[in-house]
Parts: structure tokens; C-alpha cells; sequence
């Protein structure tokens, strides 16, 4: 077991609502359009695959689609939407399924819910244990934001409205970072919700990747192709085998 949160039953039966700008088709189509085109005729393997919100649009592209989640209550909300796509439960670092494939990816900062460098470097070996010649592995992840947090602030606002304030806290030293989200419930109460996750550098995945015997093909700053600058707040980073 990796030292990844867990998503229990009731995060995971408010998931995608919580998450419902993310489905949104300016955000969602591109992503599944990019990953189609890296896929081709091949198989697709999602590591952390959740409730399915890339996965599942995906399969109905064409692409024969597999995934890994370490939650089964996650795992369960895909299932009650598409029951044929196979979901095996285990960690992203670790778990392997049969098969090869030509792409495998992760998508949405989930290469930081591994919290230690170790366990990132292993799911990096563990994506080119399931590529194919030529197969590829993607990453979308945020570039930490530590440009923005000054001298003496440990905080920095990720999400301000009246119904949800979310703030990232920053250890520089160890790499270490917490989400922390501050919500309205519809009775007027608050309820509060703390992720942990381990921030990397665009250079620190591409060692991974060397040490895994990848080799960068291209990084943008979004699924539609932006080139990818020093003021890029993410990147969609793609390596080859």
C-alpha cells in the first residue's frame, strides 16, 4: 500500500459534483481528444482512473480502456456508469494488469497523491512496464506555485468563493504539501477536507522518466498543445519508450 489519501465512501459519492468543472466539455474534450490521438488503435491504461471522468469518455472514443484505483468506492462510481470498463483495485505505483499498451497515463495531478519520491520513481517504472515499443506515458500536473508564496507565508489561495475556499500549504524542504478545502454545506454548516500530496518539478519527472527508460517526446502547458513557459501554471508532459 502506497502512502496515497484514500477516498472513501462519502468522497467518493460526491466526486464528480465537487469536481463538475472539470467535466466541463471545454476542459474534458481536449484532454480526451489528445489522449485519442496519443492512443491510436492501441490500448489505454489510466492509472488512478477514480469515477472515470477521462476513462470513460475515452472508451467511447474507441479505445479500449483499463484501470487502476486504490479506492474501491471510487472504482464502484465508475462501475455504476460504465460496467464493461475493467477497474483493477491497487496502488498506481505497484499494480500491474495484464496486456500491453500503447499509452498509459495520469491526468489531473495525480502523479502527486504518491507522497514520497520513491513511490513517484516507482509508478514511473511501473508505466514502462506496460508500454509496448513505442508506447508512451502522459502526466498532467500543476508546476508548484512557490513563486507565489513569499517570505513568511505558508498558504497560498487556490479557490475563493462563497461556497468554497481552498489553500495550499508548502513544506520547500521535503516536497511535502497539503490541500486544505473549506466548503458550505447546503444545511449552512462547513465542512472541511485535507489532501495530502507530493509536489515535482517538470526536470525531478524527467529524471524519473530517464531512470525508467523513457525519453520526453513533448510538454505544453494544456491538453490543446500551448507551448509550455516559465509562467505555464501545469503541463501536459508525454515520454516515449
Amino acid at each position: 500500500m502506497t502512502t496515497s489519501d484514500l477516498w472513501d465512501e462519502a468522497t467518493a459519492a460526491s466526486y464528480d459534483e465537487a469536481s463538475a468543472a472539470m467535466f466541463a466539455p471545454d476542459v474534458l474534450d481536449p484532454t480526451v481528444d489528445r489522449l485519442a490521438e496519443l492512443a491510436g488503435e492501441g490500448r489505454a491504461l489510466e492509472l488512478a482512473i477514480g469515477t472515470g471522468r477521462v476513462g470513460i469518455p475515452l472508451a467511447e472514443r474507441g479505445v479500449e480502456v483499463v484501470g487502476i484505483e486504490l479506492s474501491e468506492p471510487m472504482a464502484e462510481q465508475l462501475r455504476r456508469k460504465a460496467p464493461d470498463l475493467p477497474v483493477t483495485i491497487g496502488d498506481m505505483a505497484t499494480t500491474q494488469v495484464e496486456g500491453t499498451f500503447a499509452l498509459v497515463y495520469l491526468v489531473f495531478n495525480t502523479i502527486g497523491n504518491l507522497t514520497t519520491q520513491d513511490e513517484q520513481v516507482a509508478c514511473f517504472a511501473n508505466a514502462a512496464r506496460h508500454l509496448g515499443p513505442g508506447g508512451r506515458f502522459v502526466v498532467e500536473v500543476g508546476v508548484p506555485a512557490l513563486r507565489r508564496l513569499p517570505p513568511g507565508q505558508v498558504a497560498i489561495p487556490f479557490d475563493v468563493s462563497a461556497e468554497h475556499v481552498g489553500l495550499d500549504t508548502y513544506d520547500p524542504v521535503t516536497q511535502q504539501a497539503m490541500s486544505h478545502h473549506y466548503s458550505r454545506e447546503a444545511n449552512g454548516s462547513y465542512s472541511y477536507w485535507p489532501h495530502h500530496f507530493r509536489y515535482v518539478w517538470p526536470s525531478e519527472l524527467d529524471l524519473m522518466a530517464r531512470l525508467a527508460g523513457l525519453r520526453l517526446e513533448s510538454r505544453t502547458a494544456d491538453w490543446r498543445g500551448a507551448p509550455f513557459t516559465a509562467e505555464s501554471e501545469s503541463h501536459v508532459s508525454v515520454w516515449r519508450a
